[in-house]
């Protein structure tokens, strides 16, 4: 079956190198797993100011390969972000936007995010938001990010009603899961999904089109995910769903 992955990123992560963390090996990887089609953010919006220049070199880096999907990152924390936004929509023909809110140092009850949300589902847009780049245990000691605190997106998504928003790298259980899976518009990622039935299990709780394949490679390797799909023990047409279907459906809504 061919794959979209909807969670990766380019360039170098800022505190160790990566195996795959060069373009001209992250391809020959995707290509051997059958992943036809990529969303890209960048390593470098995590700690960069000039987010104009990461968007612009992201670009240009998915400019010259068919698998590649460049997926734009805002900070709203900074001076001139809604300029960054039209750059990505209007300059760039991103089809959506990767946020980093814990690294940047903003809530989801923040009003900045609120007319970001705005904005992006008024281009037609849809919004990933990372909820974790590396388990904090493992973090620089002097850059300490928790997740994100994913509580205030149900109220934000009823003030925005046509807002679609995945949730990238994220381990959810419980009660706050169960709000977000019914909750319109929301969307999940297996890049964090855990145990051999993680993947059934959050389709359980949401449903087959909520939830999108991703790696976050280079910081995982795609296998994982790849592995843990393929254990749940899906039946076909659900598969295929969870591989491109939904991702392709995202696309279409773009193009609405």
């Amino acid at each position: 079956l061919p794959i979209i992955d909807t969670n990766i990123n380019l360039f170098h992560y800022p505190f160790r190198r990566l195996p795959l963390d060069q373009v001209a090996a992250m391809i020959p990887k995707l290509r051997s797993l059958g992943i036809v089609q990529a969303w890209a953010g960048s390593f470098e919006a995590i700690l960069h100011r000039d987010i104009t220049g990461v968007n612009d070199r992201l670009a240009q880096a998915c400019h010259s390969h068919r698998e590649l999907v460049p997926i734009g990152s805002i900070n709203p924390e900074l001076p001139g972000w809604e300029a960054d936004l039209r750059r990505c929509t209007d300059t760039h023909h991103m089809p959506g936007i990767r946020l980093h809110p814990s690294y940047h140092g903003y809530t989801l009850q923040d009003p900045r995010f609120t007319k970001l949300l705005t904005l992006a589902t008024q281009a037609k847009r849809f919004v990933q938001i990372v909820v974790a780049l590396e388990d904090t245990r493992t973090q620089h000691p002097l850059v300490s990010v928790p997740d994100v605190d994913l509580s205030p997106l149900e109220s934000q998504m009823r003030q925005v009603p046509d807002a679609r928003v995945q949730i990238l790298s994220a381990r959810l259980r419980g009660t706050l899961l169960e709000k977000l899976a019914a909750t319109p518009g929301v969307s999940f990622d297996t890049s964090r999904v855990e145990s051999t039935d993680g993947v059934a299990q959050l389709i359980a709780t949401s449903s087959a089109d909520r939830v999108l394949f991703g790696t976050h490679a280079p910081f995982l390797i795609p296998e994982a995910s790849l592995i843990r799909v393929h254990e749940s023990d899906l039946d076909e047409p659900t598969l295929r769903s969870i591989l491109y279907k939904n991702a392709q459906q995202v696309f279409s809504h773009q193009n609405a």
